[in-house]
């Protein structure tokens, strides 16, 4: 890269970062220090405002950066990350939003423990949803330096490095000064912001092929070096039973993880009513819903325009294919229209790992202090305490965060995102449609339906292909591969919901009649919501 794209890219970056430092201050000398305020915002927002940070919290790095390169690298088969993401939204708005806004305070602990025997099930999500919370963020972290790699033109470990440093320290004064609002307000911005960019970028594509997505299609097949196989099933996932197997895994993560995610549900909180909350659902469905029809035209874009050799050349794990493309589309290397379309996609992907990362992180913190601190140091008038804890958690995630993001530097962000999406399918999701909709389940249920899930899914990544055992591996000089699947969740997701089922027929505890009477009764009407 060449001077001019460094210094354009880190002024544009520079920017948006004095932006949001500016609304985190401004929000921080106005918080009133309560924790309803630092959680959800006061439960202020607007469905059209939760909308947009729903979508801004959902398009992710991996999303922008991952999924693009994936299409680029494999055609059909990376397009059917994009689909999984989309469709799980569906689950959310049927399922999970109103009964949980309605049922929950700050956390998803919070709709289990208004059934059970508080302590255990809150020690249990909370351990859960921080688990969730940091591999989602590694994710980040990953697309973080790999940017920063091709922005300045140093592939050395030390930029990468310092970049993810940056990024942690950011996140941790965005959540730690600004709490939930500050937040909201980051995501409004950056969604705005990427899908302005996303819309752009996508009618240059189109405009270079001149409207034509057959001609499209068919250029990127043929520069992809596998004709019309690159169009068809199979090209990532259809060499054997094992890549078959892998894809429904991926494919049931994708679907059933959104529902379990932390920071996706905290969000359904900072609304003032069960309504608000499943119309902030549609309006983001509809606006991730057209962002993901853009990546897979940015993807394709990639492979014809660019090339899959050239985006492999520049990161193998394809997560530099959308700013490469920019590069071309705007002129090529050296040309101002490249370098200047080239900065403001890297200054957005940005931007995207910024306001995620503190959504996400800000989801975990409060898992730490809401569920975990409070249950092991019960007493009278603790949310001031609780607030406190909650910004010391911020750092301690935010550094195990970049540790974490520095090992895995060399894997593809979607493939890892996919990842943290099958552990908050087996762990959070049984539980919480076992809360919600099961009469007779009991504490024992609810802690080996977190456990029952949790403990597999990380089990099986530790002994599956991504951790050892081949070039592309964690730890590729040893071997202790013994899973044959990257993705764990055909496995650990039954088990959750098996080990959920196994906990409460063998408990002794008799479940509470009238507890789920008026659980059920406040997540269907409201009455009693706070």
């Amino acid at each position: 890269m060449t001077g001019d794209h460094q210094t354009l890219a880190l002024l544009l970056f520079s920017g948006f970062v004095a932006v949001t430092l500016a609304i985190t201050t401004w929000v921080s000398r106005r918080r009133h220090g309560s924790a309803e305020e630092f959680y959800v915002g006061g439960r202020l927002f607007s469905p059209m405002e939760n909308g947009f940070a729903i979508a801004g919290d959902y398009m992710s790095a991996a999303s922008f950066l991952g999924i693009s390169g994936l299409i680029a690298l494999y055609g059909y088969d990376g397009l059917l990350y994009g689909v999984g993401f989309l469709v799980a939204w569906l689950v959310v708005l049927f399922l999970v939003a109103e009964l949980v806004r309605n049922c929950g305070r700050f956390t998803l602990a919070d709709v289990v423990a208004a059934r059970m025997s508080e302590r255990p099930v809150r020690i249990a999500a909370g351990t859960s949803s921080v688990t969730v919370s940091v591999l989602y963020l590694v994710a980040q972290m990953v697309g973080a330096g790999s940017l920063v790699a091709l922005l300045l033109g140093r592939t050395s470990g030390a930029a990468q490095a310092w970049t993810v440093i940056g990024v942690g320290a950011l996140m941790v004064i965005y959540v730690s000064l600004g709490g939930m609002r500050a937040t909201t307000w980051i995501q409004i911005v950056k969604a705005v912001l990427l899908l302005s960019g996303t819309v752009v970028l996508t009618v240059l594509v189109l405009l270079r092929f001149h409207g034509d997505v057959d001609r499209l299609l068919l250029t990127a097949a043929e520069r992809s070096g596998h004709g019309r196989a690159f169009l068809a099933p199979g090209l990532k996932y259809g060499g054997d039973w094992n890549a078959r197997l892998d894809f429904i895994s991926l494919g049931l993560a994708l679907v059933l993880g959104t529902a379990g995610l932390p920071h996706i549900l905290a969000r359904f909180y900072t609304v003032p009513t069960a309504r608000a909350a499943r119309r902030s659902v549609v309006w983001s469905i509809g606006l991730i819903g057209g962002f993901y029809l853009m990546t897979i035209v940015l993807g394709f874009g990639a492979a014809a325009v660019v090339g899959p050799g050239a985006v492999r050349g520049s990161n193998a794990a394809g997560n530099t294919a959308v700013p490469l493309l920019a590069l071309d589309l705007g002129g090529g290397a050296g040309s101002t229209g490249g370098t200047v379309l080239f900065a403001v996609v890297a200054a957005v992907a940005f931007a995207t790992i910024l306001a995620v990362v503190a959504g996400i992180t800000l989801a975990s913190s409060a898992s730490v202090a809401h569920d975990l601190y409070a249950s092991l140091r019960r007493r009278r008038g603790k949310h001031r305490s609780e607030v406190a804890v909650a910004r010391c958690a911020a750092v301690g995630i935010g550094v195990v965060a970049i540790g974490l993001g520095l090992l895995a530097r060399d894997l593809n962000v979607a493939f890892l995102v996919g990842l943290a999406f099958a552990v908050a399918a087996s762990a959070n999701l049984p539980v919480l449609l076992y809360s919600l909709f099961w009469r007779g389940f009991t504490t024992r249920g609810a802690v080996w339906a977190v456990y029952g899930g949790l403990l597999p899914a990380i089990g099986l990544v530790l002994l599956s292909p991504v951790v050892s055992g081949s070039p592309e591996s964690l730890f590729p000089g040893v071997d202790f591969q013994y899973f044959p699947l990257e993705n764990p969740g055909i496995v650990s997701i039954p088990l959750g919901f098996l080990a959920g089922w196994l906990g409460t027929v063998t408990s002794d505890e008799v479940p509470d009649e009238a507890k789920y009477a008026e659980t059920e009764v406040r997540s269907l009407t409201g009455a009693g919501a706070v």
